[in-house]
């Protein structure tokens, strides 16, 4: 029995050594030399703040600002630590009630667009943390933003367009637009 009782100890200590240590020090050690930003969270600052992550959404509901993909997480929206989606099927009443009332929020905020409202602005993404609209879902707020920061169509149609991302390689993904880059840029242009 003590012959194979010692191997056994002895392959436990080396495997917890190699994969609970050596290796990931080494993974980490090569994501900061090769990956720093992504590495350390994709952080974004201003004036030498940390305001948020270009890989998390998050919250804002003042008609001054774009809004993002609204999230399910609990116990408050964007939080990372309960990354996930609804499971609320087309035909569960519990979604149909949240996209209504999601729709009225955005009729509320915008009385005169009556523009067809995106899909992504009412429906939350498999994660909850989606930190990207489409640029359809930036078109549809572009004339709110604009009129309650009381700035040009056009100005904010730049920043839109300076924000938005094309399919990944050419190919993968869709084109999208980064919320909180777009509000910052719309904030250096016009501080609240």
């Amino acid at each position: 029995m003590s012959k194979l009782i010692r191997p056994a100890l002895v392959m436990l200590v080396l495997m917890t050594a190699i994969t609970g240590v050596l290796y990931p020090l080494v993974t980490t050690g090569l994501a900061q030399v090769l990956f720093p930003s992504q590495a350390n969270g994709s952080l974004i600052t201003k004036d030498g703040k940390t305001v948020g992550s270009s890989l998390i959404g998050q919250s804002f509901t003042e008609s001054r600002y774009f809004w993002g993909r609204p999230s399910v997480t609990t116990p408050m929206a964007n939080n990372g630590a309960s990354s996930t989606g609804s499971n609320q099927g087309p035909t569960n009443p519990a979604l149909t009630d949240a996209v209504k009332q999601r729709i009225d929020a955005l009729r509320a905020a915008d009385p005169g667009n009556n523009a067809p409202v995106p899909v992504d602005l009412v429906t939350a993404s498999g994660s909850g943390l989606d930190p990207e609209i489409s640029p359809a879902a930036a078109q549809y707020q572009m004339m709110r933003v604009a009129k309650a920061r009381g700035l040009d169509a056009a100005q904010v149609q730049k920043l839109v367009t300076e924000a938005t991302s094309g399919r990944q390689l050419g190919m993968l993904g869709e084109s999208r637009v980064n919320v909180l880059q777009l509000n910052l840029a719309l904030d250096a242009l016009q501080p609240h």
